[in-house]
């Protein structure tokens, strides 16, 4: 694919900004144009995703004095566009339609719009009548039935949130940096089970935002795809609940990249919930099955969500995630896989020196 991503910018992340979204996005945009060394009038288009909880690509176009605007969307859709979006720019890139593409996720999902608290997705003509509203309560089944199926326990689950806050502790930007013991896991209230509230991904107010460039040096995007299938997401007509996106896309990657599990470096998974970490890790090839429950409790994996994740670091649908595969690569990292979850339908994307 075509196009690297020359600039990254991130807020402050917060539990209320006390600013708009637009603000948030402004402020995000100028920092990665800055990082990329670029004028924010050279940007020829502008691409955000939101569930009618951001700021319009146009307003932060105008904010941003872009005085004449070429290819723009506002994309619809929560974190399965995380890593998708970055396919979304080359594409531009590579048909000759943008040289520099501003990418932005902005939200205030704590003092604002708050994601965990009910959904409207199509999925709910199915789980309303069940008393299944919202997505915690849709995938705490699926991980009901993964950790069954896997032989993985409560003991495992800790082990991810753990090993997330160990990872974020050196992270400033990290919400939640403090360690975790299996005590104080276990004291910790369920939202539904057997999901606590650790478990679960913040909610958080700030921006993140990417430039994506046909001509400025940075982490080249060698492959993207999105897909997905039954699952989770149509748990009416799934031959098995437990099956998230990572289970059609991750094939989809290694092919159309050419690479293998062997070649990554660094997984920036997207953590909505612990029990996607491992499902993941045995999607993609990077741990067997049998081999997943002494992996995780075996800790020190720093080239798993190395900045603590959406569990630790902060929660912005998932761009925050690509953001820190960016640094990894200029880090010395020589492949990042990056991921974007929404139930069994979700992208992935490889980013290299």
């Amino acid at each position: 694919m075509r196009g690297t991503i020359a600039g990254i910018g991130m807020t402050p992340l917060t539990r209320a900004s006390g600013k708009t979204e637009l603000e948030l996005a402004v402020e995000a945009a100028r920092l990665a144009c800055a990082d990329a060394g670029l004028d924010p009038r050279e940007l020829d288009a502008v691409l955000s995703y939101h569930l009618n909880d951001s700021a319009p690509v146009v307003q932060v176009a105008r904010a941003l004095r872009i005085d004449r605007l070429g290819w723009h969307n506002d994309i619809s859709g929560g974190g399965t566009q995380a890593a998708s979006i970055l396919g979304d720019a080359a594409m531009l890139i590579g048909a000759g339609l943008a040289r520099h593409v501003l990418i932005y996720r902005a939200l205030n999902g704590r003092s604002g719009k708050r994601m965990n608290t009910v959904s409207t997705g199509p999925q709910e003509r199915f789980t309303i009548p069940y008393g299944m509203a919202g997505p915690i309560p849709m995938f705490a089944m699926a991980a009901t039935r993964y950790l069954h199926d896997t032989g993985l326990t409560e003991e495992h689950l800790h082990a991810v949130v753990a090993q997330s806050r160990e990872n974020a502790a050196s992270n400033d930007r990290a919400l939640r940096r403090g360690p975790l013991s299996l005590e104080d896991y276990l004291a910790r209230p369920f939202v539904c089970s057997p999901l606590r509230t650790v478990d679960c991904c913040q909610e958080t107010d700030g921006a993140c935002a990417l430039v994506v460039s046909a001509v400025l040096p940075g982490p080249r995007i060698r492959a993207v795809v999105r897909g997905g299938g039954p699952g989770c997401s149509t748990m009416d007509r799934s031959p098995d609940v437990t099956t998230i996106f990572s289970t059609y896309v991750a094939p989809m990657l290694w092919t159309a990249s050419g690479m293998h599990p062997t070649d990554v470096d660094v997984a920036l998974l997207y953590d909505a919930y612990s029990w996607l970490v491992p499902r993941q890790l045995e999607d993609f090839g990077l741990v067997p099955r049998p081999d997943l429950g002494a992996f995780l409790l075996a800790r020190g994996h720093a080239g798993v969500n190395p900045h603590g994740g959406l569990l630790s670091e902060g929660y912005v649908h998932g761009l925050n995630n690509v953001a820190q595969a960016v640094r990894e690569v200029r880090g010395g990292a020589g492949v990042a896989l990056v991921t974007g979850f929404g139930g069994s339908y979700g992208s992935a994307a490889l980013l290299t020196l």
